[in-house]
């Protein structure tokens, strides 16, 4: 996620790239043959300009709409796996009874809810490995994972079933089991959730029609402006373009909120948060930092 205080022009200028400088250069060459050499086709009327404009915003805001309906969903299902993580590992720790004997099992409940986080990040992000569950869970069920598609639903099923060994063991009474497994409960719909907007992507034709309207309208801006601008041509279509082209790329990049790219969603700041306040929760304060951002990203 691009924090807000690197909102720069500069940046801005970087982020559109080569298309903007191409257009420029389009600009000027529509603009010097204008001026030196007249030519019949150069001479667009404006109103059409206008209405091709106004239709291609409209699509754009549409497409934009929906891409950030996307991102937010998103963002809104991860805050809702912090706060479900956050009341799984206080119930844990908690109600769960014989304290000496089960001191172990809520331990490894505990660290089995920050590898599964971090596992469902890796998972959306379609990282075939994550380190971090070395970390917090036995070897031989981390070679154990290997084997599933879905390595944090696995890990969730494994968690309920130590719940159910609790329970047998009379560490953990049947109305305390259902509260603690409504939180799992809470979890997998969350997980569904974010699985979903990763599986189902915006339809093709809203990535391939609006970057090509834009592109088509960007080529025939200056020929329909400089008639009335003339040398002043390249500054207003390049302006407009840069605009145009702004919100086609904006519009893409927040289609896929998981994509680990700057834009998204940043599920290892919060997997990471997660994660602290769960060592926290069992006595390790201080092990684990903040992500902290790179060059004003936060992944």
């Amino acid at each position: 996620m691009v924090l807000p205080q690197s909102a720069r022009l500069h940046r801005m200028l970087g982020y559109i790239g080569w298309p903007l400088a191409l257009l420029f250069f389009w600009d000027i060459v529509v603009t010097l043959t204008y001026v030196y050499l007249p030519h019949p086709w150069l001479n667009l009327p404006v109103l059409p300009m206008s209405l091709l404009g106004s239709a291609l915003a409209l699509f754009l805001g549409f497409r934009n709409n929906n891409s950030y309906h996307r991102w937010w969903e998103g963002r809104t299902l991860w805050g809702a796996m912090v706060n479900a993580s956050r009341s799984y590992g206080r119930e844990v720790t908690h109600l769960i009874g014989g304290k000496a004997e089960s001191e172990r099992l809520r331990h490894d409940l505990v660290l089995r809810q920050i590898a599964y986080v971090h596992a469902l990040r890796c998972h959306l992000r379609n990282q075939p490995h994550c380190e971090e569950l070395e970390d917090f869970l036995r070897a031989e069920e981390v070679v154990q994972l290997k084997t599933f598609s879905n390595v944090p639903n696995a890990i969730l099923n494994r968690t309920a079933a130590m719940l159910s060994e609790a329970e047998m063991r009379g560490w953990l009474d049947p109305f305390k089991r259902v509260q603690i497994e409504s939180l799992l409960v809470d979890m997998s719909n969350a997980q569904g959730g974010m699985e979903r907007i990763k599986n189902t992507p915006l339809p093709r034709e809203y990535a391939y029609f609006p970057t090509l309207f834009v592109h088509v309208f960007c080529i025939l801006l200056p020929v329909g402006l400089v008639d009335s601008l003339t040398i002043f041509t390249p500054l207003a279509s390049t302006a407009v373009g840069f605009m145009l082209l702004a919100m086609d790329r904006i519009g893409a990049d927040l289609q896929d909120p998981f994509a680990n790219r700057a834009h998204d969603v940043p599920l290892t700041s919060i997997t990471r948060t997660i994660q602290i306040d769960l060592e926290q929760l069992i006595g390790r304060v201080g092990s684990t930092k903040p992500v902290q951002p790179v060059e004003n990203v936060l992944w």
